[in-house]
């Protein structure tokens, strides 16, 4: 499904590539529906896999490394520029019935991240006004929309260009430092 698409692949295919029969298959899943909604969650858990560093996030460094490791993932030539749960969500998009495991699927990446940038808040790198669900919902918009664009281009500049790009508006809601902190009489 991942190489041809959900909509390419028969149950058939599946059932090939699997090595098993039709009982088997509807042992486990309850037809093709519950076999893609399996693959959504395992198409996240190999984007969660692929980013360890994204549970270590605690403070701008760590922050930065997982940025860092996005972009050397990608960076490799010919690039991924793709993401797997990105693919299924563009391919899916039309049906209404896949909506909600795809948004629960983002959602629990986005909420991997807003943990992080909790732990970020809570140490002192972010403000108390920041709010992390919806921080971490833009940077994930903004990585996708990045990997769209070097997709499109063959290129991972608009990959660089969203990291930099989400480094930048996250750090907006930096504490100020001692020497910003100053007022003009």
């Amino acid at each position: 499904m991942y190489q041809r698409g959900v909509r390419s692949t028969s149950l058939d295919e599946v059932l090939a590539a699997a090595g098993c029969g039709k009982s088997q298959l509807y042992h486990y899943f309850d037809g093709k529906k519950d076999l893609v909604a399996a693959v959504i969650d395992r198409q996240l858990e190999f984007v969660l896999a692929a980013q360890p560093a994204l549970v270590q996030i605690q403070s701008w460094a760590t922050f930065d490394e997982w940025l860092a490791a996005i972009l050397r993932m990608h960076a490799q030539p010919g690039g991924p520029f793709a993401c797997p749960l990105g693919t299924l969500a563009a391919e899916l998009r039309g049906d209404e019935s896949f909506r909600p495991h795809l948004e629960a699927a983002f959602e629990r990446w986005v909420g991997v991240l807003a943990a992080g940038l909790h732990r970020m808040r809570e140490g002192g790198d972010l403000i108390a006004d920041a709010n992390p669900q919806r921080l971490a919902s833009n940077v994930i918009a903004a990585l996708q929309g990045g990997i769209v664009l070097a997709q499109v281009r063959a290129d991972i500049t608009p990959i660089s260009e969203a990291v930099e790009s989400a480094q930048a508006q996250l750090r907006r809601w930096s504490p100020p430092t001692a020497d910003q902190d100053f007022t003009i009489d």
